[in-house]
This record gives structure tokens, sequence and C-alpha cells, in this order.
């Protein structure tokens, strides 16, 4: 099944608040602790900012810039639970953030608040453009290089940022349960 933009939006808006939510509860020192080698929840915070801010673009460049880029679709867009499929696929081949999404060293000096306000600006942003820039047809007319999943539809890049968010929210979520047994 197909989420409408309607669906993309508020589903987006809601994954956004629970990620913000999440990273406002967690003490500092543990906000920007890594552990064993992975991200702190900083550093996830800082990749979704830069990967959210990303797929913005996609969302406010004109439409013809994305048909120059990227082409015409040469197939539907996948649904929101095929996306995820094929994304965890990628997933456990062994794909991972790579260059520019690669979050750098980040410390109490970075502020949970300041990079919290980050994100919601950014995410703003992003759901701004959506709803501005375009309209539910085009969804499906327009397709954007993803680094990890190639060329994928604005519908399916909605579906991503959704997933891409809960994502990381079960990682850190995951990863603080575990330090606390």
């Amino acid at each position: 099944m197909k989420l409408t933009i309607e669906e993309i939006i508020r589903d987006s808006e809601n994954a956004f608040r629970q990620f913000a939510s999440f990273c406002e509860s967690v003490p500092d020192p543990e906000f920007f602790r890594e552990k064993n080698g992975s991200w702190s929840i900083a550093q996830h915070l800082q990749h979704l900012i830069i990967s959210t801010k990303t797929s913005t673009a996609a969302y406010a460049l004109p439409k013809f810039i994305l048909r120059v880029v990227a082409g015409k679709p040469n197939r539907a867009s996948r649904s929101y639970d095929e996306l995820v499929s094929k994304y965890q696929k990628k997933l456990a081949e062994g794909g991972k953030a790579r260059g520019r999404y690669i979050p750098g060293k980040l410390t109490s000096k970075s502020g949970k608040e300041k990079m919290i306000d980050k994100w919601f600006a950014v995410t703003g942003t992003y759901l701004m453009a959506i709803k501005k820039n375009c309209k539910e047809s085009q969804l499906d007319r327009f397709i954007v290089p993803h680094p990890l999943l190639g060329k994928i539809t604005l519908r399916e890049l909605g579906y991503f940022n959704i997933y891409h968010t809960k994502h990381h929210l079960k990682n850190i979520q995951s990863r603080r349960s575990s330090s606390e047994n």
C-alpha cells in the first residue's frame, strides 16, 4: 500500500518528534558517549541531520532539475514495506553510511540542546519543502539518487526518511537499554 503525501508528512512528523523526545530524555554525558566503537547518540542525531538536510533538496529543487540529474522512473514506486525491505537487505549486505554521511567526533561542547534545535530546524525545512513544492502526482513521477538504494522516487524518499529515523531511534534505544543492564 502506498502512503499519501499527507500520510508521509504525518508519519515523518511523528518519527522526527519521537527521535527528538528520546534525545531530550538522555543525560548529556550519555548523549555524547561513544560505546565500543559505535556512534554516540549525538552522532546518530548528526547523521540524521545530514541525511534529512540532503533529502530536503530533492523536494525543494525545481522538478526539471531532478529530471536532468536522475532521469525518469522506469518502474512504479515501491510500497513502504517494500522500500524498508530493500533498505534492510542493503544493510544486511554490509551497506552503511559513507563519506559526508559519517558524523564527526562530537563532545558536550557541541551542545545537546543546540543539536536538537538544529534537528527541529532541519526537519521543519524538510517538511515545508514537501508541503510547498510537491504534489501527490509528482511523488511517483520524479526520481533521485540515493547512496545505498540507487534511484528512488520522491515517494520512496519520504518512506526512507520515516524508516531511517525510526531505525536510528531503535538503535539508540537498544543501546541505552543494554547499557542500563
